[in-house]
């Protein structure tokens, strides 16, 4: 056994990698090994050799895998060392150049306004794009002549022949959101509908896919003061400086009394600063929520009141943005992005003392 142990702790030790240390697992300890064979003849000899020789033949198995598994750690090792050696990266070298995309400016003041309106209590609704003819239209007060309501206006859904029920609409705004978050939540409520919303429409000014923001707030007590407050701080934190607001008289099925809403403006070399001069520019409709609409959101007009206003998401960017013409927002142009795109890392603050 000490010839044994002396033979194979030798090759162990010179072994130069693990396929050569495994056919030395094989002759030593393997089934048909030398000390395995040592081990098999146990059973030739007297109980009182047995007890000399087995717990010997142990010791000596044990040493050996112990001996092989440092071995081949150390081949691992040295094997990592050199692999390190070879595979080295000079870390100081320039990254190779890839392409960052951008936020959209949609996208990047979608998040502003959710931001500013968060601040003033408001939380987000959201609702299926594609509604039915009655939380469109009819739960918002829009009569069945009016112009809204025409295809030349509206997208609708085809319906099978001989299927007379109303048909779905591509939703014209984010109002019918208010319906269904005053059917689920009642009042009081505060609550902001941003989304995409359709209409049959295509110019500098309009697409037949755009965004709008819409906010709603009932309460006991809540007057057209309290929309001018509002408006007014969502826009002074938006654009950053202080910004007045103007309110017409005007008409809307779904408000009233109703009022379009402009900003204080100036122009200068067919340029508009928002919040200073003596112009005015229109940005949304507004008003006091008509009393047929809080009844069809479930809500009794006699105990509640409250106000609503929507306005363009893209518009608003075009604004605060300098960007001219609505229409490239949806072409795709990458060229266009990168000048006017965001960088994820510029995190839309409030500004403004709201």
């Amino acid at each position: 056994m000490d010839d044994l142990k002396a033979k194979y702790l030798d090759l162990i030790a010179g072994a130069g990698d693990e396929s050569a240390l495994e056919e030395l697992r094989v002759q030593a300890v393997g089934k048909k090994g030398e000390i395995s064979l040592q081990m098999r003849e146990l059973g030739k000899m007297s109980p009182e050799e047995r007890q000399v020789m087995g717990p010997k033949l142990n010791a000596l198995k044990d040493e050996i895998n112990s001996a092989l598994a440092a071995k081949k750690a150390a081949l691992a090792d040295a094997a990592l060392d050199e692999r390190l050696r070879a595979e080295w990266l000079d870390v100081t070298l320039p990254v190779r150049p890839q392409r960052q995309g951008t936020i959209h400016p949609v996208s990047q003041v979608w998040e502003e306004c959710t931001a500013i309106f968060a601040d003033m209590g408001f939380s987000v609704a959201e609702g299926p794009q594609v509604e039915t003819d009655w939380y469109n239209f009819d739960a918002l007060n829009i009569p069945g002549h009016h112009p809204a309501r025409a295809e030349m206006d509206t997208f609708y859904m085809h319906r099978a022949e001989g299927d007379n029920r109303p048909p779905h609409v591509l939703r014209t705004h984010t109002s019918p959101v208010q319906i269904r978050s005053m059917e689920q939540g009642g009042a009081p409520t505060r609550i902001i509908c941003p989304g995409r919303v359709y209409r049959a429409d295509y110019d500098q000014t309009h697409t037949p896919m755009f965004h709008q923001v819409e906010g709603l707030a009932i309460d006991r007590d809540i007057s057209m003061a309290n929309l001018k407050w509002v408006l007014e701080e969502f826009f002074s934190a938006y654009f950053g400086t202080k910004v007045k607001t103007r309110f017409r008289a005007s008409h809307f099925p779904f408000t009233e009394p109703s009022a379009e809403v402009d900003i204080q403006c100036s122009w200068e070399n067919g340029t508009v600063k928002v919040g200073e001069g003596d112009g005015w520019l229109e940005v949304l409709g507004s008003g006091m929520i008509h009393p047929k609409v809080l009844q069809a959101g479930g809500i009794d007009p006699n105990e509640w009141q409250g106000f609503a206003f929507g306005m363009g998401i893209d518009r608003i960017a075009m604004l605060k943005y300098g960007i001219p013409d609505l229409r490239a927002f949806f072409d795709s142009d990458l060229r266009w992005l990168r000048h006017y795109g965001f960088s994820a890392l510029q995190v839309p603050t409030i500004r403004g003392g709201v």
